[in-house]
């Protein structure tokens, strides 16, 4: 694959073989080139676990302290005093069979799906279209619950949910290259924290193989995720 020369440009100020400390690491990102919009810094972690076994499968949710960066539109499905407790949340859509329907006929604008348990006879329908999406409501990732103020609150405050993929690999956003460089690594350590609370008992040998810091257009930052353990003990 060709890259540009801001990416060239980028790629020789980085040492692929380094592992950086987190503060080193974020300096470096600021400092190589970048395009002119606010990209979405991101964590990549390669993990020691098999997620074909299911007693290795890590997800999970947390509430970014600094945010992402971003304003997410929160659709409800929810009725009677659930309805009105999300619309007082702050919750974009509200409502249950018309949003069904509307998203049966393809509309799917919106970031962040929940639903009261009693409205998954609504949404279940919707798998196939929600599912693909990561849209789904989901009683693990806080979604499909009766506390609809938590959820809209904090789905608007910045709840990332994470799942390691087939290959091992989770991908999750941290925030905007416009945040400065303490709220950034105040989103990182939530996120690595979380992460490795998460940590299933049946995995073998070293946890977080790698984890790369990178942005939207830019390489990846190799990250000492062992420095960046000791530092938050």
């Amino acid at each position: 694959m060709k890259h540009g020369k801001r990416y060239s440009e980028s790629t020789e100020k980085i040492d692929k073989e380094k592992k950086y400390h987190l503060k080193d690491a974020l300096s470096l990102l600021k400092d190589i080139p970048h395009p002119n919009f606010d990209e979405t810094v991101e964590l990549h972690f390669r993990l020691g676990v098999d997620p074909k076994q299911a007693n290795q499968i890590v997800r999970g949710t947390t509430v970014l302290p600094h945010g992402t960066g971003k304003k997410l539109t929160v659709l409800v499905f929810a009725e009677g005093d659930k309805a009105e407790e999300a619309k007082e949340a702050g919750a974009d859509y509200v409502g249950t069979d018309e949003l069904a329907d509307k998203i049966k006929d393809g509309w799917t604008d919106f970031d962040v799906a929940i639903a009261t348990p009693n409205m998954m006879r609504h949404v279940g329908k919707l798998g196939r279209i929600l599912g693909p999406r990561g849209l789904m409501p989901n009683p693990k990732a806080g979604t499909v619950t009766m506390d609809v103020k938590q959820a809209v609150e904090d789905a608007k405050a910045g709840k990332v949910e994470y799942r390691v993929d087939k290959f091992g690999n989770i991908h999750v956003p941290v925030g905007k290259m416009s945040f400065d460089n303490a709220k950034l690594a105040g989103n990182i350590i939530a996120i690595f924290s979380a992460i490795l609370k998460e940590r299933p008992a049946a995995a073998k040998g070293k946890y977080i193989r790698n984890m790369t810091l990178t942005s939207s257009m830019s390489p990846g930052i190799k990250l000492d995720s062992d420095a960046l353990r000791k530092e938050l003990k």
